[in-house]
């Protein structure tokens, strides 16, 4: 088995596996060989995400539980023995957070605690899953590095950073095996196509829905976007690699994209584009840029889909499974 899947097969905890971005990384480990348990309530995710791998010899068990359930999460890690810890699972949507800071709060600081407590006592190591959405804006086009300040400016950011330093604070003190990521903005194949969905699924589905691609703001706000598979390849890296423990990595594209510009690729027709005031805009980040190099250097990670390849695949998912 190759370095870049890992040293032997391992037994895997992946909370959050049954979303959007989590069934692609229980993909990927079944894939490289791994033995796969999934915790998700699927609040954000839905069980038939992972109708694909019912039947693979790697896949152990779903378990539709909550990480805020102490006693099913030590059930989980006493049978499992695990290796590895991949911790998806998550409140994931700004607005939400906003409307309703104490279940993102809970779900994602208070729930990261419980699942590191599981990790330290079992020696577990642990994979967090953060976002790009802590940074404070990008001002150049050299990208954001790990080391760009942060900026919680939505519950659901401060909620993420403060389960950040709780996961390196336990590799400090206790050694723990931990990293942290920060993927900048993900789509693709079996991403939601409604309210919480990605902005290029929504904007695909409804161009091929016949309907009109509301912009929020001016749509000069930009991002980089990484498509999923390329993403699943860089959540997988992070727990094969011992060169990650105790680092903070981020991954992208490492080319933005302005929301205008986005819309105009996808419907190729200004007449079907809407601008609508922002439902948030003390949250939005104006430019959304990663600064890839530090997965490159470490896990040897570089994204291989383009824009363009990946807007396509993602169009033909979705016509042929949504529309």
């Amino acid at each position: 088995m190759t370095q870049k899947r890992g040293k032997r097969k391992m037994n895997i905890l992946l909370t959050g596996g049954a979303g959007f971005i989590g069934r692609w990384v229980a993909k990927r480990l079944l894939e490289d060989g791994h033995a796969v348990w999934i915790l998700d309530d699927l609040s954000n995710g839905r069980e038939s995400n992972l109708d694909e791998f019912r039947h693979h010899p790697g896949f152990r068990q779903f378990v539709k539980g909550s990480i805020l359930d102490e006693p099913l999460l030590a059930e989980m890690f006493e049978a499992g023995r695990f290796d590895v810890c991949y911790h998806l699972g998550a409140s994931i949507n700004v607005q939400d957070s906003i409307d309703d800071p104490r279940t993102t709060f809970n779900n994602d600081t208070v729930g990261t605690f419980y699942v590191l407590e599981q990790c330290r006592k079992h020696n577990v190591k642990i994979v967090f899953m953060s976002t790009c959405m802590v940074y404070d804006r990008c001002h150049d086009d050299s990208g954001i590095t790990e080391e760009h300040p942060t900026k919680p400016a939505s519950p659901y950011a401060g909620a993420k950073i403060a389960a950040e330093n709780m996961v390196l604070s336990y590799h400090h003190a206790y050694g723990l095996p931990a990293v942290v990521i920060r993927p900048f903005n993900t789509y693709g194949p079996f991403q939601k196509t409604g309210g919480e969905g990605g902005v290029v699924a929504i904007f695909i589905y409804n161009k091929l829905a016949g309907k009109t691609l509301n912009i929020y703001g001016d749509g000069r706000q930009t991002r980089d976007l990484l498509y999923v598979e390329d993403c699943a390849r860089f959540v997988a890296w992070a727990g094969y690699s011992d060169a990650a423990n105790g680092h903070i990595v981020n991954a992208g594209l490492g080319r933005d994209v302005s929301i205008n510009e986005l819309a105009m690729m996808i419907a190729g027709d200004p007449s079907r584009i809407r601008h609508v005031p922002h439902i948030h805009p003390q949250s939005e980040i104006p430019k959304l840029l990663c600064n890839p190099a530090k997965a490159e250097r470490l896990l040897g990670w570089r994204p291989e889909v383009t824009l363009e390849e990946g807007l396509r695949r993602t169009e033909e998912w979705i016509r042929n499974h949504l529309v």
